[in-house]
């Protein structure tokens, strides 16, 4: 379960993502001996194997511990059935208790902590591309591990005894920075349609590349992908596109063909350019997204539908929705230092920065463009002067009229910058410049 709270800010991060600081299953317990796990969470282990079951921590926190990362969603899987967990402890909730997942809440210094423990499972087919039909609670861990994505994530730690438990070979694919599905690849994607949007994502954010059979094997399972929420699709394309590299990821989305079930189809020379400039940007997802857009931002319907399926919360909308507007797509094409003002002004200062860094990533280019941007008003906000002062001085009323004269002279100082000057303004307002 996420502790990230409890996560060890102190966790060595020397080693690179997609390269194992491990060779060896000697060398893999002695780095995950020397990973700090939270306490609660060895507090509920102990318990479980003192009450005869096996408590092993599985998944994405063992392969990052292995890979030098911070780790700071520690799964625990046990031997237990879900009412033997809840036997084993005074408080726990039954969050997940269909799919074996139980909440132990243990004492924190001020709080109850939520430890989640799932119950070693197989499954059943699927048939909504997502979830199993049914669930069958298992006894063994390596039959657990059989179910799982990819081998880099079918490890099992047991952090009270110190065994490292590998059958698929993961750690032998870490070192080679290898993403391989677990068994059959072909099945492993038709089970859950999200793993193929999962696959190249940890390209990305694990600077792994994917096996050949593996990447083989996505073609066949997209139409799974289809029946995946929009929601679970926008998580694993925000983290694709927060990684470091995206590129690692946005190429095997293409080459496997998953690029057109999530963004819109570029033609080979936009969509080069598109990776070469998001592997320039900050790493801003809703930002590099822009930049992935923007060849196609004249069809404003096929983004209104792009960003609908994406799900994008509304700050992160709308600063979409105004970089890939005209003003947004039109900043970093003029030349004439009025023009860029006005052109500013109606994209809105807030989003400035922004259109300059997809637009202008040439230093040069920027640089014209922020001189001459430099103290100009782009708001009527940023005039030298209020609308309370003009009433203040007979030289306007409240109401429509107002908010007119305003308009005006920031037009005015769009043009003639130095003129946002009170007295100035007050000048053209009394017809005396």
């Amino acid at each position: 379960m996420a502790l990230s709270e409890l996560a060890p800010r102190e966790h060595a991060t020397a080693a690179t993502a997609g390269t194992s600081r491990v060779g060896t299953i000697d060398e893999a317990v002695a780095c995950l001996r020397a990973a700090v796990v939270p306490e609660p969470i060895l507090d509920v282990a102990r318990t479980l194997q003192r009450a005869g079951h096996a408590a092993v921590l599985v998944g994405g926190a063992v392969r990052d511990v292995l890979l030098g990362l911070p780790a700071s969603d520690w799964d625990l899987a046990t031997s237990a059935r879900p009412e033997e967990v809840q036997g084993a402890f005074r408080r726990t909730v039954p969050t997940g208790i269909e799919h074996g997942t139980v909440t132990v809440l243990v004492r924190g210094a001020d709080k109850a902590i939520g430890v989640e423990v799932t119950t070693f499972r197989g499954e059943g087919a699927y048939t909504d591309g997502r979830r199993p039909n049914e669930i069958t609670f298992l006894r063994d861990l390596v039959e657990d591990l059989a179910r799982r994505d990819f081998t880099v994530n079918a490890f099992a730690w047991d952090p009270i005894a110190f065994e490292f438990t590998d059958p698929f070979d993961g750690l032998g694919d870490l070192r080679t920075a290898t993403l391989r599905a677990v068994g059959d690849p072909a099945r492993r994607f038709s089970e859950d349609g999200l793993r193929t949007m999962r696959a190249v994502r940890l390209c990305a954010t694990r600077a792994l590349s994917l096996e050949p059979a593996t990447a083989a094997a996505i073609g066949g399972a997209l139409h799974v992908l289809a029946k995946v929420s929009r929601e679970r699709v926008h998580v694993e394309i925000t983290k694709l596109l927060g990684a470091p590299v995206p590129s690692r990821g946005l190429v095997p989305m293409h080459d496997t063909g998953v690029w057109p079930h999530v963004l819109p189809a570029l033609d080979d020379d936009a969509r080069a350019a598109a990776i070469a400039a998001v592997d320039r940007l900050p790493a801003d997802p809703v930002l590099r997204l822009a930049r992935l857009l923007a060849p196609v931002a004249r069809d404003r319907d096929g983004i209104t539908r792009t960003l609908d399926a994406l799900r994008h919360g509304k700050a992160d909308r709308a600063r979409l929705n105004a970089l890939l507007g005209p003003p947004g797509l039109e900043l970093a094409t003029h030349d004439d230092a009025i023009a860029i003002r006005r052109t500013a002004a109606a994209l809105g200062r807030a989003y400035i920065d922004d259109a300059i860094a997809i637009a202008a990533p040439d230093s040069q280019r920027a640089a014209g463009l922020r001189a001459a941007l430099e103290g100009a008003a782009l708001d009527v906000g940023e005039l030298a002067i209020t609308g309370r002062e003009l009433i203040a001085a007979g030289l306007a009323t409240p109401g429509p009229g107002l908010g007119q004269t305003l308009r005006e002279l920031l037009a005015h100082v769009l043009v003639q910058p130095e003129d946002n000057d009170r007295e100035r303004l007050l000048a053209r307002v009394r017809g005396e410049d």
